[in-house]
């Protein structure tokens, strides 16, 4: 094994060392592999983190290796890989890397970072997102294919609610993301409130497909809409990311006439740069829009006042939220208010 080896990305040399290190043990994939596909598809996912805070999802000893998410910027960090000072839902803050260049995603690879997680904010305003992000979850008993009647719904609902455009992509699960560019004048509470208000729509058209329950216990086989992935510190994996999975698959951007075929398996890190190669970044222009969240601001208003449908629960980490039910397991609560508190 080569004690180390310099890549070029995009004029600029990053050192990799170890670049036989196997990554991916079922496929033989290793470190260099790695590296050269974030080169291969480099404008693409340029484009989905720049001046983005970046939280890194690191397997140092690859995909069968312990992991871990690094949220403040590592301290051997290169002085020409920008940050940004942010803050947690707890009070507390840090510094987080903000790519700008393709190599900054090369040198996090050198440190077997697989999967980047972007804030859907940019450095220079880190308060109000421009993004509002939707995540269709499959639940246990459902599948891409069920992802997919949803998502063509979501797309109706997004049409009219504004007439916003949805870039749709790959979970490199069974899921499907779909990312909305919108103009930054709304804080991470407005972009989630219009996230639930999606969401309920999307759930009155297909009661049957699709629930916004954040219990478990209570989603049944749907899909659920995460509208808490529009909370503050909580992200998505980015377009072009390798999910940490035995057969290293990616996030694949998709056109819509791409989604209902489209199979996620056959998206990986062997196939993409061909793909790349061959057409380029499907999402190119999504940072020449920015829509308005008016609409669905009014929709959420309507739901409120007209159907009592207020705000919904906050994940457990966070602080108790203004407006929020309670946090409570509906089973745990109806067998304390069946069977009175325990006795110590």
């Amino acid at each position: 094994m080569a004690d180390a080896v310099e890549l070029e990305a995009a004029g600029r040399k990053v050192r990799l060392s170890s670049p036989g290190k196997v990554f991916f043990p079922e496929r033989g994939f290793t470190k260099r592999d790695l590296a050269e596909y974030y080169i291969a598809v480099g404008p693409g996912i340029l484009r989905a983190l720049r001046n983005r805070p970046t939280t890194l999802e690191r397997y140092p000893d690859g995909v069968t290796g312990e992991s871990f998410f690094q949220k403040r910027a590592p301290k051997n960090m290169p002085d020409w890989i920008p940050t940004a000072h942010i803050t947690f839902p707890s009070g507390r803050s840090a510094d987080e890397m903000c790519p700008t260049e393709v190599a900054a995603v090369v040198w996090a690879a050198q440190y077997g970072t697989l999967t980047f997680h972007p804030w859907p904010v940019r450095r220079d305003d880190v308060d109000r997102p421009d993004e509002l992000r939707i995540d269709l979850d499959p639940q246990p008993g459902t599948d891409y294919g069920d992802a997919v009647r949803a998502a063509h719904e979501l797309r109706e609902v997004l049409h009219e609610y504004g007439d916003l455009r949805g870039f749709p992509k790959t979970s490199g699960g069974r899921g499907l993301h779909v990312f909305v560019p919108i103009e930054p004048r709304w804080t991470f509470t407005q972009v989630r409130r219009a996230a639930i208000a999606v969401g309920r729509e999307l759930e009155r058209r297909m009661p049957e497909q699709v629930t916004t329950a954040w219990w478990k216990e209570e989603r049944g086989e749907k899909i659920f809409v995460d509208y808490n992935q529009t909370a503050r510190d909580r992200t998505i994996a980015s377009a072009y990311s390798v999910r940490p999975r035995s057969h290293a698959p990616v996030s694949a951007p998709l056109t819509w006439d791409e989604v209902p075929d489209a199979v996620p398996r056959d998206f990986d890190l062997a196939t993409m740069p061909a793909r790349f190669a061959q057409l380029g970044d499907v999402h190119a222009d999504m940072d020449e829009h920015a829509y308005s969240l008016e609409a669905l601001l009014e929709l959420a208003s309507r739901d409120e006042h007209d159907h009592g449908l207020g705000d919904l629960p906050y994940p457990p980490e966070y602080p108790k939220m203004p407006g929020e039910p309670k946090r409570v397991q509906p089973s745990r609560a109806r067998n304390k208010k069946e069977n009175g508190p325990t006795t110590p």
